[in-house]
């Protein structure tokens, strides 16, 4: 059995009773676990002053009682990040114990030495998706319901670079500003463009995780060669952002 041990901003802090205490980030909250048929002693403080409770109907379907509960807040996993947003049937829009098929699925897409393509259906919010793609994959996330497709969305526009680090201080190279700007682009539902890489002498030196997003800011215009060079691993200056944004408002403008 693999255990998701990798947490900082969850916790099963208690269970028993058919409910489960848990800490997502700085808030608690108390929801309905039928598999939790054991008893509890409750004396985790938790259970008295937690932000909301998820209460079942009779009739089918629940609803929260909250106590000063924001309507979505950020948590991580290691360097991936996701918005929690507590819904009107008890699920936060993740299930942390798919963690552990996370750690795995970025470990074997690293080491697979080529480029990596991920169907994922039924993908719900995106935790695998935003996993994956982390450590380089190209992935098609596949949900029926639009809300989660857009949740999705939110939750992989800013999630990182390859290895899922997001350095905040850190300059912004060429590939991964083409990444951020690609990531908008299809949170908009704009198709990707197919720009050739093959024109450029380093073409070669761009990073896996990075060659479709490359691709399409070089179909999108968005980015031009230097001497016959697309240089993706170096820093994107003010200039070249200025440029890239006006090209960007331009057409997002029609």
């Amino acid at each position: 059995m693999w255990i998701a041990d990798g947490w900082k901003d969850y916790e099963l802090l208690d269970c028993g009773g058919g409910e489960k205490l848990e800490r997502w980030g700085d808030q608690i909250l108390v929801r309905p676990d039928p598999q939790a048929i054991w008893e509890s002693d409750r004396k985790n403080r938790g259970w008295r002053t937690a932000n909301a409770r998820y209460s079942r109907s009779s009739t089918g379907g629940g609803h929260w009682d909250k106590n000063k509960l924001p309507e979505s807040w950020p948590i991580a996993y290691k360097n991936l990040r996701f918005q929690v947003k507590p819904m009107n049937f008890k699920h936060t829009g993740l299930f942390p114990e798919q963690a552990a098929n996370w750690d795995f699925a970025m470990d074997q897409i690293r080491r697979a030495g080529r480029p990596i393509r991920v169907l994922n259906l039924f993908a719900y919010t995106g935790g695998a998706t935003v996993a994956c793609a982390a450590a380089g994959a190209s992935v098609c996330h596949v949900d029926a319901a639009k809300g989660m497709v857009a949740w999705a969305k939110e939750n992989g526009i800013a999630n990182g670079d390859s290895r899922g680090d997001f350095k905040p201080d850190q300059p912004v190279t060429r590939q991964e500003l083409a990444a951020f700007l690609t990531r908008y682009d299809q949170y908009r539902g704009v198709p990707l463009a197919e720009g050739s890489l093959n024109l450029y002498s380093d073409a070669n030196m761009t990073g896996v995780w990075a060659v479709e997003s490359m691709r399409h800011a070089v179909g999108m215009g968005w980015l031009d060669g230097d001497g016959g060079r697309l240089l993706p691993g170096g820093v994107a200056t003010r200039a070249q952002l200025a440029v890239i944004l006006q090209r960007l408002t331009t057409q997002a403008m029609g």
